[in-house]
């Protein structure tokens, strides 16, 4: 056997083990950009004429359909833990209340944002979402958070 064939074999190998790698990792990176072209190599190296280039691309296309819905079966399983499926509930803390929020009433701060109706508010350096309870405030307009409403901190104009 031919040495270059040889080497063609070890990178179509080498080609799918990336490929394989790349099709359990999520997104798109090193091992499938690099098993690409060692699959493309391997497909350039191996190849006598256009017509063996066409056979073994369909071969290796197929081989990697295969690879695919092996992996597949194997992570839709629950033995094999997923590293794209969020397995566990997210779980929030405590809902919060509107008493939650009242020691900020009477807070003073400026308008971040315009306020139509919605935007956000400066208040000594922390900047929060806030509604406005009347009319548009313009941004930098002096305002004081004057009441909580379902979670929302209400503000009018100072």
């Amino acid at each position: 056997m031919n040495t270059v064939i040889v080497i063609g074999i070890i990178l179509l190998i080498a080609g799918f083990i990336l490929v394989g790698v790349e099709m359990v990792i999520p997104g798109f990176g090193v091992p499938g950009i690099a098993g690409i072209i060692c699959l493309i190599a391997g497909v350039f190296l191996t190849a006598d004429s256009i017509e063996a280039g066409i056979f073994i691309t369909v071969v290796v296309i197929v081989i990697l359909g295969i690879l695919m819905t092996i992996i597949m079966g194997f992570l839709s399983q629950k033995k094999f833990k997923s590293p794209i499926v969020l397995d566990e509930d997210l779980k929030a803390g405590a809902p919060i209340n509107s008493s939650d929020l009242d020691y900020l009433l009477q807070k003073e701060g400026t308008a971040s944002t315009d306020l139509k109706p919605a935007g956000k508010g400066d208040f000594e350096g922390i900047e929060l979402d806030i509604f406005s309870e009347g009319p548009y405030i313009k941004k930098g307009s002096p305002i004081v958070i004057s009441r909580v409403n379902q979670n929302r901190l209400m503000v009018r104009e100072k």
